[in-house]
């Protein structure tokens, strides 16, 4: 549930939310005699920021300066959290940082991250993107009593902190028996640790700055924000340690790559670059793919915006339809500290879009959008395009209809949920109120995608999991059912 204040206000209609965002991860290690100049704990912060898509529930960053590692956290996105006396007290050469949206365990302070562990030489912080699906089993492995959150990452940070020989034996001894996904970022106070899990499910890439420094992140925009240097991305099965002796790397298990599709659909932000291609450039394919597929007589072609307006450009160029804005989004719906009132709530859709009445008033529409997931939010569209006087309304789908759910980061809807998990095509379109309804097939995504089908985790749209789910480690909550 969002806190009383508001801050977790980005859902303007909890009965309708989009497909919450994993979370983003960043690191950063600079030589010491660099720190003052480097300020770890501000390129951290601008990040988080770059990366604040991937999660805007809570934010965190942890910072060592050799000695000691101190951290900061708290709910709210990254701007609300940090401010220029906050970063100022976390001094250091290592940092680590992110921005939660919860797969595991509930939106609270105390399953905000880093979390934190003491350890025999001193302290551990850890930052995790995915969602780990062998939960219980791992917690069965810890004493009783010793968690103090009620998250996979808690369960994990407890396992590596309480192993003898330090954070790379520890890892060496649990990460090839933690199943699921996680790309993860931590830290002692001397060195930066990076691994991801074998399947690669969510991304991690690796960067250097010109002082000497390196940078690690979920997505190459994290990088480019502080000027890091793109310089390979973090294998699956990598475990990776970073200090003044440079980057060091070893595999903790073969890789099985299945990364995740729809990063390629919503997740990633579209300057980022996942295996060498352009996120941009791929949607701009898929919308091109997806009028092949669907094509339809209209007069204009227009996004539901931010998420459709790539697939929409690459549509308007394969169909020689006009590309135009029928839809005014209001950038600021989700960063208010006020709930919105029940009057406002009814009002839906226009407290995110509004229609430019000039531009459709009359016109046959093409509206492209990224996915459909409960159908209140295009049923909305489709009805605010017809008032405004919309001749016809065709919609026009860059992913395949959604009807499974995420155990590996992404917080879908259950299956009896999902709109595409329980009605045809044909059902939705008659939902929704659309003239018209065309989703792209999924091997024309994946042949946008570039990546080979068996590499590529497709399981929300095909219902085929990677690695297979036992019912007791499915679910939000299920940690905190036993506590």
């Amino acid at each position: 549930m969002p806190l009383r204040d508001g801050r977790l206000s980005h859902d303007i209609d909890p009965s309708d939310r989009p497909p919450q965002d994993a979370c983003g991860v960043f690191g950063v290690w600079v030589p010491a005699d660099q720190a003052p100049r480097a300020e770890v704990s501000k390129l951290t912060y601008y990040g988080l920021y770059a990366l604040q898509h991937r999660g805007q529930e809570s934010a965190g960053i942890a910072v060592s300066d050799g000695s000691r590692i101190v951290v900061y956290k708290d709910m709210g996105l990254v701007a609300q959290v940090f401010d220029e006396s906050v970063l100022n007290t976390l001094r250091g050469h290592i940092a680590v940082g992110h921005c939660r949206y919860s797969t595991t365990g509930s939106p609270t302070w105390e399953n905000a991250q880093p979390t934190f562990r003491s350890t025999d030489t001193g302290g551990l912080a850890l930052v995790h993107n995915g969602n780990l699906i062998n939960t219980p089993d791992l917690a069965a492995r810890l004493e009783p009593g010793v968690l103090t959150a009620t998250t996979d990452t808690e369960v994990l940070t407890a396992l590596l902190a309480t192993r003898d020989g330090g954070p790379l034996a520890a890892a060496r001894e649990i990460l090839p028996v933690t199943r699921g996904a996680y790309s993860l970022v931590f830290m002692d106070e001397g060195v930066l640790y990076a691994a991801r899990d074998p399947e690669g499910i969510r991304p991690l890439v690796l960067g250097s700055l010109e002082d000497g420094g390196w940078v690690v992140a979920s997505e190459t925009a994290g990088l480019d924000i502080v000027g890091a240097r793109f310089v390979r991305e973090i294998e699956p099965g990598e475990l990776i340690a970073i200090d003044g002796e440079g980057v060091r790397s070893e595999r903790f298990a073969e890789p099985r790559p299945k990364g995740c599709l729809f990063e390629y659909v919503y997740l990633a932000r579209p300057d980022t670059t996942i295996a060498g291609r352009s996120v941009q450039a791929t949607r701009v394919e898929v919308g091109r793919r997806l009028a092949r597929e669907h094509p339809v007589e209209a007069d204009l072609v227009i996004p539901t915006p931010e998420s459709g307006t790539p697939a929409a450009i690459g549509y308007a160029e394969a169909s020689g339809i006009p590309y135009g804005q029928g839809l005014v989004k209001n950038s600021y719906v989700g960063r208010t500290f006020i709930q919105p009132s029940q009057t406002i709530r009814q009002l839906g859709i226009r407290l995110k879009l509004n229609p430019l009445r000039e531009a459709i008033e009359g016109k046959r529409l093409v509206v492209v959008d990224d996915s459909i997931v409960r159908g209140n939010t295009q049923r909305a569209i489709v009805g605010m395009l017809r008032d405004a006087g919309a001749r016809e309304v065709h919609v026009r789908i860059s992913s395949p209809p959604v009807s499974w759910p995420c155990f590996y980061g992404i917080d879908f809807a259950t299956r009896a949920e999902l709109i595409a998990g329980n009605l045809s095509v044909e059902e939705i379109r008659d939902s929704i109120g659309a003239d018209s309804l065309g989703y792209i097939s999924l091997d024309e995504l994946i042949s946008a995608s570039r990546i080979p089908k068996d590499n590529l985790c497709r399981a929300c749209f095909d219902g085929v999991y990677p690695i297979p789910v036992e019912d007791a480690a499915r679910g939000k909550h299920l940690l905190e059912v036993t506590r």
